[in-house]
């Protein structure tokens, strides 16, 4: 089923079609939110906001307008960018604040290096994986393909595509599991 029909469903309650749409667009939705936010985590929060706003207000979609997905897709940046503004506003208060005297605001070197080991630890459990399974999450989560998506593109059954992102997404799971 298309995005259009499955959001046209998702307008009328249907728990079922917004399981199906949020399987089709919740790649794409974080690949873009993710280029936009940048941090994984601000992305991932940003991303779920999406995803219910979707399910909340799948009845103000206009079909004559454009497709589902592209519908989808200005929600993300809207809010993506939203997001950014948001952030920047808020740093570009704290910095006032802080050269009025409070001192900083934060340890930015702290957060640098913090976000760097967190980086650097997800880098090594993605290096644990099979090829084939760092091939399939890197397309999916990092570009922002759908799974039906990877699939074309490496001219694989979506079944096999499904059963390696699900092992890869395991073990990403427990390595970075002994992260915490």
């Amino acid at each position: 089923m298309e995005a259009d029909e499955l959001l046209m469903l998702v307008a009328a309650g249907d728990q079922k079609a917004f399981e199906d749409l949020y399987g089709l667009v919740s790649g794409p939705v974080y690949g873009l939110v993710r280029r936009v936010v940048r941090d994984p985590a601000q992305s991932e929060e940003v991303a779920q906001e999406v995803l219910l706003e979707l399910w909340r207000s799948a009845a103000r979609f206009d079909p004559g307008r454009g497709s589902a997905l592209s519908w989808v897709l200005t929600l993300a940046h809207r809010r993506a960018v939203d997001r950014v503004r948001s952030a920047r506003a808020a740093g570009e208060r704290e910095q006032r604040e802080a050269r009025r005297g409070h001192g900083p605001a934060f340890d930015q070197v702290a957060e640098e290096v913090e976000a760097g080991l967190e980086r650097e630890w997800v880098r090594r459990c993605l290096d644990r994986l099979t090829a084939l399974q760092r091939q399939s999450v890197t397309l999916a989560y990092y570009d922002g393909y759908t799974y039906r998506e990877v699939a074309e593109r490496l001219s694989l059954p979506l079944g096999t595509v499904k059963t390696r992102m699900r092992d890869g997404l395991t073990r990403l799971r427990d390595c970075l599991g002994g992260a915490a």
